[in-house]
């Protein structure tokens, strides 16, 4: 069982945080929701709550096995955090498995981590991808050097959940 690192605040895309959750979860995998403060409630986009677990100063990457960064406005509010951005570049520096779908590369870009590696992301954010050094991929799911795995949009968590659940049983 995997303790996974879930990086998340207000305006995060419902779906992209609860598929994925029910897919870890049903594997035995234990989410730990991570924002500024631990105790509050952070509202999604369209009306799903999450509470959370622990304040950013409260964990260290060590603690957790993986990384889970959900889409929708709140990777972006969350790379204006420099907490947030040292934490989501240990993990990606330790090469520890690390998920992100549809806008979750905003917080791998801000955190100088994805030059020379393959990713996909949401379209609006393809430009982005490309000047932090990645290589872009239009493809429902991507896995690079069998630890970083994106996905586009909510359409594509079927293959991202499968993708990711199957990585952490590898490891």
């Amino acid at each position: 069982m995997a303790k996974i690192a879930t990086v998340i605040t207000d305006m995060f895309e419902d779906s992209e945080f609860t598929s994925p959750k029910e897919a870890l979860e049903a594997a035995g995998h234990q989410l730990v929701t991570i924002d500024t403060e631990a105790g509050k409630e952070v509202k999604g986009k369209h009306g799903e709550t999450v509470k959370i677990d622990k304040g950013i100063d409260e964990v260290k990457d060590n603690d957790f096995d993986a990384l889970f960064i959900p889409g929708g406005f709140s990777p972006d509010i969350l790379r204006a955090d420099d907490r947030v951005v040292a934490f989501v570049k240990s993990f990606m520096d330790d090469m520890k498995p690390t998920f992100a779908i549809c806008h979750g590369p905003q917080l791998l870009i801000t955190a100088k981590t994805l030059n020379g590696r393959d990713a996909t992301g949401y379209k609006s954010i393809q430009v982005d991808l490309e000047n932090a050094g990645a290589k872009f991929h239009d493809e429902e799911v991507f896995v690079c050097q069998k630890q970083l795995v994106t996905s586009r949009t909510p359409d594509d968590l079927p293959a991202f959940n499968r993708e990711i659940v199957n990585l952490l049983a590898s490891k």
